[in-house]
């Protein structure tokens, strides 16, 4: 099964904030390393907003196995 840049993209920003992390950090792994200090920085700032938005009761969290599930549910 082949799928779009867009598809895929729409399918991960869908995931909760934790599960997002996820493909985003393996996405950063696979960037220039010129570029990681740049990127370190932004991840750092991102992870503590979402903690933050955790511990405040912004954002509820769920399990990988439930995001996966949602996920699966928007692709097939």
């Amino acid at each position: 099964m082949n799928f779009t840049v867009e598809q895929i993209t729409e399918a991960v920003l869908a995931f909760p904030g934790e599960a997002r992390a996820v493909p985003a950090d393996r996405l950063a792994e696979s960037l220039d390393p010129l570029e990681d200090g740049y990127i370190r920085q932004f991840w750092v700032a991102e992870a503590r907003t979402r903690r933050d938005e955790v511990r405040n009761g912004a954002v509820g969290i769920i399990s990988v196995q439930e995001a996966l599930g949602c996920v699966r549910g928007l692709v097939v």
